[in-house]
């Protein structure tokens, strides 16, 4: 996965399907590989202070066996150490590298014995070392972190960044409600409790999977952060609504939007990526959804012949971004993203809201949003959209919809964080059409 720049997700769904493995040995290996690309900041911090050479100029599989054997050492405390070293040696040995177990041996054993005496850098001390090596994160993020949020909250934002992330769905309120969902699912998920905020939404807790109950399989409800279900709350879509979903897939928001504005509505999901059009296209089977068109169209693109001017009640651009508030569950994105990617990626944001914007009928809405906590992709991107289309502008705190008020700010931005609201890092913002 590090070679080739994969999704970690992606990569360990085809690698175990491949496997053969039982079902506890997969779950490990998933906790091994998320655990390791998670805390792999204090993971290389502490072998660089017991492995004599750059742990970045080693041989990309023998660094990663020392992580993989350090996160054994350090975190997973059902493996004796021993067992971590010996099992990390035999990888390195069947991987074809036996040149190498010599030293794969030595670290990890000196690792085992010493890592309790070597320091951490601390929060009053060093605050970005701390946020880089004791809560592993990249040094280009710890500092803007550091820098936006102040040294407490984006320690805390970082921590929050490395928990389990909460198992949380949306009730289809076209096939059932919360309270019969609840009873439905108590039994697998004996916390299952309402959401603080989210009006369709349920947590089930933080173990389990949700998609082998029979209540998902039978559309009664789709996995989805309360975060992401409150951007759908700010677009607020109405029975018999047309709404415009320009970067659809994998559909989450747009299946969500198609439950609220039901049968006499129609929503047109639009992606670039075809396969993942697809995974739209078959939520909208699982939840029985028949008011969902699926095209495909690159959305920093002219949508001309696919969504005619002034046609949609509402729009909604759930952006491409950095993904930085979704750090507990993509764990790898910390490592995959750099320093000069959020303002790449401000560029294609613009030219996608721009040409959203032009589908959006007088006084209709737009929804801009994104999972990242960067104001280069977020308050920069609104402001720089506000000021070249002036025919926009944003709704403030008084006039946006009730639901998603505990977690606006005063100007009525949408800003969740996982320290905070136990959800994904989210920003919205709701802008109308005034002429």
């Amino acid at each position: 996965m590090q070679r080739a720049g994969s999704y970690a997700d992606i990569a360990l769904h085809h690698a175990l399907g491949r496997s053969g493995l039982a079902a506890p040995d997969r779950a490990f290996a998933m906790e091994l590989v998320y655990g390791t690309l998670r805390w792999r900041g204090r993971i290389d911090y502490l072998l660089s202070r017991v492995v004599d050479r750059d742990l970045e100029k080693l041989e990309p599989l023998v660094a990663t066996a020392l992580r993989l054997g350090a996160y054994q050492i350090l975190f997973a405390d059902r493996v004796p150490a021993t067992a971590a070293v010996d099992e990390s040696v035999r990888c390195v040995r069947a991987a074809g590298v036996e040149r190498a177990t010599g030293l794969v041996n030595a670290v990890l054993r000196r690792l085992a014995t010493e890592h309790e005496r070597i320091p951490l850098p601390t929060l009053e001390d060093d605050p970005v070392g701390h946020l880089t090596h004791a809560l592993s994160l990249p040094t280009w993020i710890a500092e803007r972190w550091v820098a936006r949020f102040g040294p407490e909250d984006a320690a805390a934002l970082a921590a929050a960044s490395n928990a389990p992330p909460p198992l949380t769905v949306r009730v289809n309120p076209q096939r059932t409600d919360v309270e019969t969902l609840l009873g439905a699912v108590r039994d697998a998920f004996p916390d299952a409790a309402r959401c603080r905020i989210a009006r369709d939404g349920v947590l089930l807790g933080r173990r389990g999977n949700p998609a082998l109950e029979p209540t998902f399989l039978a559309g009664h409800f789709t996995v989805q952060d309360e975060a992401a279900q409150l951007v759908v709350g700010l677009l607020d879509p109405r029975p018999g609504e047309r709404v415009l979903d320009v970067c659809a897939a994998p559909g989450g928001k747009a299946t969500g939007i198609a439950e609220r504005v039901g049968a006499g509505g129609q929503v047109l999901a639009l992606d670039r990526n075809a396969r993942r059009l697809g995974l739209v296209r078959r939520a909208t089977r699982r939840l029985g959804l028949s008011n969902v068109e699926c095209v495909q169209r690159d959305a920093t693109r002219t949508l001309a012949g696919a969504a005619a001017p002034g046609a949609f009640d509402r729009v909604l651009v759930d952006a491409p971004c950095s993904g930085l508030g979704t750090l507990r569950r993509n764990p790898d994105a910390r490592w995959r993203v750099g320093p000069t990617d959020p303002a790449r990626l401000a560029e294609i944001q613009t030219a996608i809201l721009r040409n959203a914007a032009v589908a959006v009928k007088p006084g209709g809405t737009l929804v801009y949003s994104t999972c990242t906590v960067l104001p280069e992709e977020n308050e920069g991107v609104v402001e720089h959209f506000l000021k070249s289309t002036p025919d926009f502008a944003p709704v403030g705190f008084d006039r946006i919809p009730e639901e998603v008020r505990p977690v606006a700010d005063a100007e009525g931005f949408l800003r969740c964080f996982p320290h905070i609201h136990d959800a994904d890092g989210f920003f919205a913002v709701r802008l109308e059409r005034v002429r």
